[in-house]
């Protein structure tokens, strides 16, 4: 776990780096829309990078040990398959939220006195990461219980495998102790996340001093997710006029040609067929369980007093373990891995979502709306909501091939689906034991998993709530009246606004209410 942090670190501060930068030298509106690098690290299954580092880097090239647990060198492998996607999604939240941090009325000001940029930078971060650090309390069991996959492809004992044999074995009372230090561990990280944001947002928490994050400025067009959702849509198609049962044992693991462009499977089947036709109850099943655990989320964590402790309890439940609950309860099916990554995916959203509402509520703009009578169900709908809701979604988004991911690795572990059916995560399974010999076959399901991801991840970025800001929001925010109230933005990423002129660069920045030099 220690080391998978460490590499989730680093990677969220190479996701984030360019925006910093520009952020130092007070461009922030020149970065572009980030998301495609960070969507295919995310995307990428545990257990398949696992393997590909095992098979390479520890069997090929002999540079550290692939199977064991045995010193500090045996770390290094599984660290690397457990933090670069969790890093990526951080990485990817953290990012969202810097430009907001780099246009409050401080950083203007900072800038306009010639603070350096490293600093503003540094302040940026210590005002974006309070928001983050609830989730990052959820990774730490994540990357402890929730390593399975991992664990069995290098053969650590963890403590998530041997939750995962106890229950299996019906061994009820090392179930019980490792289910229980799983607990401990949520409630000692998350108490830790609550108070490290506490200590790091200060008093202006408490006396209502902060400004709002959330800026309605409209997205810019791109044609990312267009790009990769037509590429993905293409091979769907091409796939569902194939046969994906048709077995051809002369044609096993064929290299791809023009009669099997993906290559074929260990019994002569087609690989694209097989992925075109897995897409149908893959993206279903994703987006059905993305939406309820948004909509789950969002209302657990509008209630933070009541959802707090349940997050803390309910993320230390791996998926594994949830879907053997649920097959011991409902029986083995299909609906058996949706129930359970349903049981545990509205737990980072309702932890984000308590996050932002919390600092929502300290802000300068709602202590005014509130003084100017306004009630508790118009300052949701009209204030907190506006402010939660949109970069809340934009982490549904990106979590959307996380689910996919968590039900394809209940499909590596036969939790999930059963063959013949071509499910994306079944697909892996199967083919796992081909990489070395027939690796076509596992990086199909692999590129259609990262095509999800980056269309989830770019299209993410153009979700905005569209509504008119309010006068105190707006002084709060430093928004113009002109910017704000004629753009009109859609979730498509298009917008049509009438911009104020630039600001002249030659007439200096003053504080409001000085007008002269003196």
């Amino acid at each position: 776990m220690g080391g998978s942090l460490a590499v989730a670190v680093l990677t969220a501060g190479a996701v984030c780096a360019r925006t910093l930068r520009l952020g130092a030298g007070r461009r922030p509106d020149g970065r572009r829309s980030a998301g495609t690098g960070s969507a295919l690290l995310s995307t990428l299954p545990d257990f398949l990078t696992a393997s590909v580092l095992a098979a390479v880097v520890g069997v090929q090239l002999g540079w550290l040990p692939a199977l064991g647990w045995y010193g500090p060198q045996w770390m290094v492998l599984p660290a690397l398959s457990l933090g670069l996607p969790a890093g990526a999604l951080l990485g990817r939240m953290l990012d969202d939220l810097l430009p907001g941090a780099f246009a409050e009325q401080w950083a203007l000001a900072a800038a306009a006195r010639g603070v350096p940029g490293r600093s503003i930078a540094r302040q940026a971060l210590r005002r974006c990461v309070p928001g983050l650090l609830p989730n990052f309390g959820l990774f730490v069991v994540g990357l402890t219980g929730g390593a399975v996959a991992v664990e069995q492809v290098f053969d650590i004992p963890g403590l998530g495998r041997l939750t995962l044999q106890a229950a299996v074995a019906q061994d009820l009372p090392v179930l019980q102790a490792g289910t229980l230090a799983l607990v401990l561990l949520a409630a000692i990280a998350g108490g830790a996340a609550r108070l490290t944001a506490r200590l790091l947002i200060g008093p202006a928490l408490r006396d209502g001093a902060l400004l709002s994050l959330h800026r309605p400025t409209p997205p810019r067009p791109t044609t990312l997710p267009l790009l990769y959702g037509g590429l993905l849509l293409a091979v769907v198609t091409l796939g569902l006029a194939r046969d994906p049962l048709r077995l051809d044992t002369t044609a096993r693991l064929q290299p791809p040609s023009w009669a099997h462009p993906f290559g074929t499977d260990g019994l002569g089947r087609d690989v694209l067929a097989r992925v075109g036709h897995g897409a149908l109850s893959t993206l279903a099943l994703a987006l059905a369980v993305s939406a309820t655990a948004l909509v789950l989320g969002v209302l657990m964590g509008l209630l933070p007093r009541v959802s707090g402790p349940l997050v803390d309890t309910v993320n230390a439940v791996p998926p594994v373990l949830a879907a053997l609950l649920v097959t011991g309860v409902a029986g083995s099916g299909p609906s058996t891995p949706a129930l359970a990554v349903t049981a545990v995916a509205w737990a980072p959203l309702a932890a984000h979502t308590s996050a932002l509402l919390q600092q929502e509520r300290a802000t300068t703009h709602l202590t005014a709306t509130r003084a100017l009578g306004a009630g508790p169900l118009q300052l949701l709908r009209h204030e907190l909501l506006p402010a939660v809701l949109p970069p809340v979604v934009r982490h549904a988004l990106l979590r959307l091939p996380g689910v996919a991911l968590a039900l394809a690795a209940l499909g590596f572990l036969g939790l999930g689906a059963q063959p013949p059916s071509p499910e994306w995560g079944l697909l892996l399974s199967e083919n796992q034991p081909y990489a070395e010999r027939a690796p076509w076959a596992v990086l199909a399901p692999a590129a259609a998993l990262a095509l999800l991801g980056a269309v989830a991840v770019t299209g993410g970025g153009g979700v905005r709530w569209p509504r008119r800001l309010s006068r105190a929001r707006r002084r709060d925010t430093g928004e113009t009246e002109t910017e704000t109230e004629t753009e009109t933005e859609t979730e498509t990423g298009t917008t049509t606004a009438t911009r104020p002129e630039p600001p002249d660069p030659a007439r200096p920045i003053r504080p409001e209410g000085v007008t002269s030099d003196a």
